[in-house]
């Protein structure tokens, strides 16, 4: 007991100047610091108890964020400078001892990296993550994170990609970092491409055609993926200068990143180790997410080639996204989407016939019911309106589907409050 005493009376000891501080400068008056010693006194005594628990540092840091908080609004009142930046030090020393003690509570962790990103304290959020990434290398959603934070906070890419890379040598079975890996590549292409949009050099050359990827990502004799590059420095990321050059981005047209070569090494590399064939489809969905990107439709395309050479042609899902692949990222409205709804009617008979009538036939025409139906419920071209329902007609009569008249019912209603 003396011993957690001792250590409360030593930290208690250490904060004693700041208080008579804030008392000379009538910030707070001396019933109000001795009811703050009196309740940090309280804190230190839980917290170097044997028996402590982490929420009792996280009271601890509400306790002093509020009183930090109180602090910075009375100088302000006041008209003095807060220059001292006690109150930022003290809740760093408290998420420190607290971390330290509980090195397994990931909860402790990420209090103390989103109050120093909180503080725009860089320096602080690198350390911490290194330390936490050390001692907690197998948990993705911190690889993930501190990718994420590189590339939204610093604008480092590199750095980025390090991390993502890093992590997979320790999670090289995590669907989600594969997924994520894959998300912060496309993000960077797509902001490279909104930045060429805005100094007027949208002229790209043609990506590869399908069927034509990139050559296979290879694994490197440090097992990391071998990746066409895009530097920080060819697109301004990272530097001091507000935006590339124009010749910078100019030289970016004949980069095969632009063309989906990351993505479709990604996939692959990952497609190789986990061998999921629900990874192949989360990875067609996030990328169908990106409908700007020039790349695409070869990315998708390519995904569709390594999964279904290595999957059963049966199975509805993906012979579900097979068939929704030519359509994905054109407008309904637009003039090119009754040509790519054509290419799609064609793999949808093609599909048909690996089908068959049992549960997964229904699952497959489910999906394409589910597809179209919403098709229906827009202002459409006449045309274009009847072949969708002549589509539509034979999957319905061939599919008992529980509410599918309800839904046909509303698109229905919709048209005809449309022409009303």
């Amino acid at each position: 007991m003396s011993s957690t005493t001792d250590k409360a009376r030593f930290y208690l000891e250490k904060s004693v100047p700041e208080l008579q501080e804030l008392e000379r400068k009538q910030i707070f008056n001396k019933k109000e610091i001795g009811s703050i010693a009196r309740r940090r006194n309280e804190f230190e005594h839980k917290v170097n108890a044997r028996g402590a628990h982490p929420a009792d540092f996280t009271r601890y840091v509400e306790y002093e964020s509020n009183l930090d908080a109180l602090r910075r609004r009375r100088m302000k009142r006041v008209g003095l400078k807060s220059t001292l930046y006690t109150g930022q030090r003290r809740i760093f020393f408290i998420l420190d001892r607290a971390t330290q003690r509980f090195q397994g509570d990931l909860g402790l962790w990420m209090q103390y990296v989103n109050f120093a990103r909180s503080q725009k304290s860089g320096k602080k959020v690198a350390e911490i993550l290194t330390r936490i990434l050390r001692l907690h290398p197998t948990k993705p959603e911190l690889w993930i994170y501190a990718a994420n934070y590189t590339m939204e906070e610093k604008g480092d890419m590199l750095e980025a990609r390090s991390y993502m890379q890093r992590g997979l040598r320790f999670c090289e079975r995590s669907n989600d970092l594969w997924l994520e890996y894959a998300r912060l590549e496309l993000l960077y292409v797509a902001k490279i491409l909104a930045r060429r949009r805005i100094l007027g050099l949208d002229h790209r050359a043609d990506p590869p055609a399908a069927g034509h990827p990139p050559a296979e990502a290879k694994e490197s004799e440090d097992d990391v993926i071998a990746l066409p590059t895009i530097t920080a420095d060819e697109v301004g990321f990272g530097d001091s200068t507000p935006m590339a050059d124009q010749q910078l981005l100019e030289k970016l047209d004949t980069n095969p990143a632009l063309s989906g070569a990351i993505p479709m090494a990604v996939f692959d590399a990952g497609y190789k180790k986990l061998g999921s064939e629900a990874f192949a489809l989360a990875f067609f969905d996030m990328v169908a997410d990106f409908v700007e990107l020039p790349c695409q439709h070869t990315t998708l395309e390519h995904i569709l080639e390594e999964t279904r050479a290595a999957s059963q042609p049966s199975d509805p899902a993906l012979s579900f996204r097979f068939v929704q692949q030519p359509t994905i990222g054109i407008s309904v409205h637009s003039p090119a989407f009754p040509a790519a709804f054509g290419r799609s009617l064609s793999r949808m008979k093609l599909s048909e016939r690996s089908q068959m009538e049992d549960n997964p036939g229904r699952a497959f025409k489910r999906h394409m019911i589910d597809w179209i139906l919403p098709y229906l419920e827009e202002d459409l071209d006449p045309d274009l309106r009847k072949a969708l329902e002549m589509t539509l007609e034979p999957l319905r009569d061939r599919c008992d589907l529980d509410g599918l008249e309800d839904l046909e019912s509303g698109a229905r209603l919709k048209k005809t409050k449309r022409k009303a």
